[in-house]
C-alpha cells in the first residue's frame, strides 16, 4: 500500500492546541497516522489513492489559526509503522484509577518490557490505527469506562481505529461487544489486537453507523469527530434501551453545547462531561 506524508511547521507560538487542531481536520481529510520529530513539525501519512491535494491545500489556507505552513508533500517508502512508533512515538500509558494502590490499567505495544503490573494490561500494536490511549479523547472515555459497571452489558465501540476501547470494556466484563470501523486498515488491526490480548467476545465490522438499523446495545462509544456525531446519533439513540448510555468524544469544549442540543432532542440526557486539554467527553443516558 502506497502513501503519502505531508511535513507541516508550526510555529513556536501555536502549542499543543494547535497542533491538536490540525491533526483533527487532517483527519477528516483521510490522513491516518501523525508523528511530532520536533515541537515545531508534523508529519501526516495518507494513503495516496485517498489524497486529496486541493482539499489540503485549502485547509492551510482556511486554517483558523496563524503559524502553519506545509512544508513537503512527498511519497513515502514502504514503512515498519510498528517500528516508527516504537522509535518515535508510542510510550505505555499508566491510568491510575481510583484505587492509589495499584494503577487501574496499562496500554502498551508488544515491543515494550518492564511493564508494571495493573489490573487490566492490554497490548496494542498501532500500525496505522487511531487509538493508543494517548490522545486526549482516548484517555478521556478510557478512564470512564473504569469507573462504569459494565459486566454483562453488550456494548459498541463506534469508529473503533486500535479496538482498545472495546478491550478494555471486554476485560471489564461487557458482552457481547461490538467494533466497527469505516477503514479497513483499521478493523485489521482490531482483530490483530483483540487476538494478541486473546479476547473471544468482540467482533468486528467494516462500515458505517448504516450497519446499527435494528442493532441494540446498552452502551455505545463513539470516539469520532463533532459532524459525525450529530449525524450518526439518532442512530446510536436508536439502538439504545431506556437507561442507555452514549459516551462520545473526539470533539472540543466549545462543541459540547450544540452536541447537547442535539441529544437533547433525542431523549439523551447529559449524565457527565469531562474535559482535557479543552477535548471534551460526554456521557449520556436515555430516558
Amino acid at each position: 500500500m502506497q502513501y503519502s506524508q505531508a511535513t507541516f511547521s508550526l510555529s513556536p507560538s501555536a502549542g499543543d492546541f494547535v497542533n491538536d487542531v490540525l491533526v483533527a481536520m487532517l483527519a477528516e481529510l483521510d490522513f491516518e497516522t501523525f508523528e511530532n520529530p520536533a515541537t515545531d513539525t508534523l508529519v501526516a501519512y495518507v494513503q495516496t489513492e485517498k489524497l486529496d491535494e486541493n482539499a489540503l491545500r485549502r485547509l492551510i489556507e482556511d486554517f483558523p489559526y496563524s503559524g502553519v505552513t506545509l512544508q513537503e508533500l512527498s511519497l513515502c517508502d514502504n514503512i515498519d509503522w510498528n517500528a516508527e512508533w516504537e522509535k518515535h512515538y508510542f510510550e505505555p500509558i499508566i491510568i491510575q484509577g481510583k484505587d492509589s494502590a495499584q494503577p487501574a490499567c496499562v496500554i502498551h505495544s508488544s515491543f515494550h518490557k518492564d511493564i508494571p503490573a495493573c489490573r487490566y494490561d492490554i497490548i496494542i500494536d498501532p500500525k496505522m490505527a487511531f487509538g493508543t490511549g494517548h490522545h486526549q479523547t482516548t484517555s478521556l472515555i478510557l478512564n470512564e469506562l473504569l469507573s462504569m459497571e459494565l459486566q454483562n452489558k453488550s456494548l459498541l465501540d463506534m469508529g473503533c481505529g486500535t479496538a482498545v476501547l472495546a478491550i478494555l470494556a471486554s476485560m471489564r466484563g461487557a458482552s457481547p461487544v461490538t467494533a466497527i470501523d469505516i477503514d479497513n486498515w483499521c478493523t485489521e488491526n482490531a482483530l490483530e489486537n483483540i487476538r494478541l490480548n486473546h479476547i473471544g467476545n468482540i467482533s468486528v465490522l467494516l462500515g458505517d453507523a448504516k450497519l446499527l438499523t435494528d442493532k441494540h446495545f446498552d452502551i455505545i462509544l463513539a470516539n469520532i469527530n463533532r459532524n459525525i456525531l450529530l449525524m450518526d446519533m439518532p442512530r446510536y439513540a436508536a439502538c439504545l434501551p431506556q437507561g442507555g448510555e452514549l459516551l462520545m468524544s473526539g470533539f472540543y469544549e466549545e462543541d459540547v453545547p450544540v452536541l447537547q442540543a442535539k441529544a437533547d432532542s433525542l431523549g439523551l440526557s447529559l449524565n457527565t462531561v469531562h474535559t482535557k486539554d479543552n477535548w471534551a467527553m460526554m456521557h449520556l443516558i436515555k430516558n
